[in-house]
């Protein structure tokens, strides 16, 4: 079993509308990075297009059809969608790779990072440092567009990043492959410096507003925070993972 560490490589998010055009574009196998469907629209061809977002674990927001109108003057049919110019993996089949070629796994996990120059920025961080992969929820997570590309300096072009519709699931199943996992949060008293990162490990981090999860602080094994000593008591969440992510590979080195 193999993984693709370098995703196939887009210039932008491609604008596909029309009913049977985004039917089509899901059964060949495109990524789909965003759907939006007109709010109360119904049809014969809607409910196949319904059925094929249940069969491929896809979801779709519900708009006015003023939001698709801003987005194409076309004729939309009331369904817009943008494939995404990267193309997502799933970490359960990248963990059991890195243990068959005997590395020690390095996973990053973003809880509910919405903002895409955050996501670019940290991709560029983490594929600097050597993470083996970018995990990240298929809901309320930032666009993997342009914009985050070109904050990344093409890193997200490089680094597996693995989009998963059960997200607590997933890292319950990171903790089951031998990894622990290490989030990044204010609720303990213990610092980043107290893990052992030479072992399989997968880091989480939260949004700047609302942290990681309780669900996800529940599970893990370590809850580890940055020791802060100024008035403001807060970082960027791109320059809180590169600090966490260095003292990882700090360890590794010794």
């Amino acid at each position: 079993m193999t993984y693709n560490s370098r995703p196939v490589r887009s210039e932008s998010n491609q604008m596909v509308f029309g009913i049977r055009a985004v039917v089509e574009a899901i059964r060949s196998g495109k990524e789909i990075e965003s759907l939006y469907l007109q709010r109360g629209i119904g049809g014969g061809l809607l409910i196949e297009l319904k059925d094929l977002l249940i069969e491929y674990g896809l979801t779709a927001q519900q708009v006015p059809i003023e939001k698709l109108n801003r987005l194409t003057t076309k004729n939309h049919q009331g369904v817009v969608a943008f494939i995404s110019p990267i193309v997502y993996q799933k970490v359960e089949n990248i963990i059991p790779q890195l243990f068959e070629e005997g590395k020690v796994p390095l996973i990053l996990v973003l809880d509910s990072i919405t903002d895409v120059r955050n996501m670019g920025a940290i991709a560029r961080t983490a594929e600097c440092a050597g993470v083996h992969a970018i995990v990240i929820p298929a809901k309320g997570s930032a666009q993997i567009n342009p914009d985050a590309i070109k904050t990344s300096a093409g890193a997200l072009y490089k680094i597996p990043v693995c989009r998963h519709e059960h997200f607590l699931q997933t890292v319950k199943l990171l903790q089951e492959s031998g990894l622990q996992l290490v989030c990044c949060t204010e609720k303990t008293k213990d610092t980043i410096y107290a893990p052992d990162y030479t072992v399989p490990t997968a880091i989480i981090m939260g949004s700047e507003e609302d942290g990681v999860r309780n669900e996800i602080i529940r599970t893990a094994d370590y809850l580890a925070k940055i020791p802060m000593y100024g008035e403001i008591e807060s970082l960027n969440v791109s320059v809180a993972t590169g600090i966490i992510l260095y003292e990882a590979i700090r360890q590794r080195q010794l």
